[in-house]
């Protein structure tokens, strides 16, 4: 994962993500990734609910 932590407190999950970061260019070349989950992955131990997070920003062009 690249920038992004959770907690999960009971069935309350609580994403934080750091907008300040930046992890370069999408394959597309499109867009500026700031977070991943990098795939489907478990919100917890044991849980059957997956996340698939991407966050990103349009890439400014000259």
């Amino acid at each position: 994962m690249k920038n992004v932590e959770w907690t999960l407190d009971g069935d309350l999950l609580t994403i934080r993500i750091d907008l300040t970061q930046e992890f370069g260019p999408s394959s597309s070349g499109k867009t500026t990734i700031i977070a991943s989950t990098e795939g489907n992955v478990a919100v917890g131990p044991g849980r059957e609910e997956k996340i698939g997070l991407n966050v990103y920003r349009p890439r400014h062009r000259a």
